[in-house]
């Protein structure tokens, strides 16, 4: 399993619930860009519309630029592959308020490319300050071991 793009800043802003694996619909050249790393998944999001769920501003920038057809956003909504009880369960917890559906990594799957969405509720401030806290804690502690 390859991981092409982890969101860092989702586990920063979000204290993740649950996660659910998805795959996405992709065109060949996003394929091809996604594969060689060129993905940004840093301020995207999943919604549920329709019965489907589709994933909203994840950046895929052409593989090459010269040869992408004519008028191809990086950020255009991509559907999610899901199946239809998980839907039916994420439609029930995004109605609790706060909850949203972000995606936390992607990665290859049996040469299928897979998404990672967690489940997560957003962290106030006092909650991240903590975080760093200990992570700069921490670091004192085997700086001094």
């Amino acid at each position: 399993m390859k991981i092409f793009s982890v969101n860092k800043r989702a586990g920063f802003d979000y204290e993740i619930l649950e996660t659910f694996e998805a795959g996405m619909e992709l065109k060949g050249f996003e394929v091809k860009s996604i594969a060689s790393g060129r993905v940004n998944t840093t301020g995207s999001y999943a919604i549920i519309r329709g019965g489907e769920a589709w994933i909203v501003n994840l950046d895929i920038p052409p593989y090459q630029p010269q040869n992408t057809p004519e008028g191809y956003d990086p950020k255009r909504t991509r559907k999610l592959l899901l199946q239809k009880k998980e839907i039916e369960h994420l439609i029930g917890r995004t109605k609790e308020k706060g909850l949203t559906i972000v995606p936390m990594k992607m990665y290859n799957k049996n040469s299928k490319i897979k998404i990672e969405l967690g489940l997560g509720r957003s962290k106030k401030k006092y909650d991240k300050r903590e975080v760093i806290k200990k992570r700069e804690t921490e670091r004192e502690i085997r700086r001094g071991l």
